[in-house]
């Protein structure tokens, strides 16, 4: 989980999200898959994210002009798409790219309304699905952020020491 608190640097925020979350297709273990943003920062963070996302473009790896290519098989995409018909389920769907045809192209797909018991908070997706999770205080970000069985990797955009702090040792 990453964590953004209400004083972060949003510009920030947004292009270190994105690179966690989609970079490699978001199949690896330190993949972003859930943002936890504070109520004061939470619709101005979902408006850039899904601006930023929609900027992303999918398409063979080998060509530069394309941030995401392919997931690793056919059997990984359909797991995603699982994932992204689940989040459709449990929470609202934000945004999902269009992918191009034939190949093993996973759209990226943002949800929000996603709370802690949903799969899309708890479970390792390994693919470009990110919920965007709101707390009312940063106390509350970081019981979301560790409420899952996974604790590989984390962030927080903070400007507050106390906060950071805090979050090292919670």
């Amino acid at each position: 989980a990453i964590i953004v608190d209400d004083d972060a640097d949003l510009d920030e925020a947004v292009t270190h999200v994105l690179a966690s979350a989609f970079s490699f297709q978001g199949q690896k273990c330190s993949a972003c898959s859930r943002v936890i943003a504070l109520e004061a920062v939470y619709a101005r963070l979902v408006e850039r994210l899904v601006e930023a996302a929609r900027s992303l473009r999918i398409g063979p790896a080998e060509d530069p002009a394309n941030e995401l290519g392919p997931v690793i098989d056919g059997a990984a995409r359909e797991k995603i798409l699982g994932y992204i018909e689940q989040g459709e389920k449990e929470g609202k769907l934000l945004y999902k790219a269009a992918v191009p045809q034939g190949g093993h192209y996973a759209p990226v797909a943002l949800f929000e309304g996603i709370g802690p018991g949903h799969r899309l908070a708890r479970e390792e997706i390994f693919g470009p699905v990110l919920a965007v999770m709101r707390a009312k205080n940063f106390d509350e970000a970081l019981a979301l952020a560790n409420a899952t069985e996974y604790a590989l990797t984390g962030g927080v955009f903070s400007r507050s020491p106390a906060n950071l702090e805090k979050a090292k040792t919670e």
